[in-house]
């Protein structure tokens, strides 16, 4: 599906609770027809050749590059690259259980670096948070943001510590806003028109959660995080409340490092 000018979106055939409709795969096409492919998705071979006939063929795709290497968005590089010939662009690797191991980059990114195609202006962006090696990418063009899982539409980010850090979640939403940012292309969803109300919104919801996760602790006195989830996400589906739980910590190891909370021995308390 074309969305602007230059940028096209390609939905993997991967639906699902933690994926929604599936995940999206951006195509960016330069004035002279080279590819830029962002999150390739999942290594599912008619995905694999939706991408390509959107792109004009395989030799039309030049860059590969992934927002981060979780298995919904970058198993497909390596298979792509051999088709395409295309170089790959990723952040640095990390070692957790949610990573894609089959990923061998070619460049690994850093912030603020700018990608180039023709006349593709692509700047790399460092949003740690949903996990420590994240990007977006800013299509400068068009002020775009393709935003990988550091913002969705329609539903909150789960934070998984230690790769997750709920502090530096919310400086990256912060960051985003010294950008030239028209419109928000999320890693799962549909466009978002009002970039930086969304922002707000998501900063505003987490500190929200924050304050309530405070008020369960001092309800609580004492409590382990099965039982502070039961209280903190008493708004959210109980068969929700495993992944909530990763938030919630990510919330109380920030508390922690900012001197509100401790804990020991697996319970949490309001710090002395």
């Amino acid at each position: 599906m074309q969305l602007t000018d230059y940028l096209y979106r390609i939905t993997a055939p991967n639906p699902g609770f933690m994926t929604g409709n599936g995940t999206n795969s951006y195509l960016i096409k330069a004035a002279n027809g080279d590819c830029i492919v962002i999150d390739p998705g999942p290594a599912i071979d008619s995905h694999i050749q939706a991408i390509i006939h959107c792109a004009g063929g395989a030799e039309r795709i030049k860059i590969i590059a992934v927002t981060h290497m979780h298995t919904d968005h970058s198993p497909a590089a390596m298979p792509l690259a051999s088709l395409t010939g295309a170089a790959i662009y990723s952040p640095f690797a990390l070692e957790d259980e949610f990573q894609d191991k089959s990923l061998r980059s070619d460049i690994t990114l850093e912030h603020d670096q700018c990608i180039t195609l023709d006349n593709i202006q692509l700047r790399c962006i460092y949003t740690p948070g949903h996990v420590d090696n994240h990007m977006c990418f800013l299509l400068e063009n068009e002020g775009v943001l393709i935003a990988g899982d550091h913002i969705m539409q329609g539903s909150t980010v789960v934070i998984i510590p230690p790769h997750g850090n709920m502090k530096k979640y919310l400086a990256s939403l912060a960051l985003l806003k010294d950008y030239a940012i028209k419109l928000l292309a999320p890693g799962h969803g549909e466009l978002i028109h009002t970039p930086f109300e969304e922002i707000d919104g998501i900063i505003a919801h987490r500190l929200q959660r924050e304050r309530k996760v405070i008020q369960g602790l001092k309800q609580l006195t004492t409590a382990d995080l099965e039982e502070l989830t039961a209280v903190v996400y008493d708004d959210v589906d109980k068969s929700l409340h495993m992944m909530a739980s990763f938030s919630l910590l990510a919330h109380l190891l920030k508390l922690e490092e900012e001197g509100v909370a401790e804990q020991k021995n697996n319970r949490w308390k309001i710090k002395a």
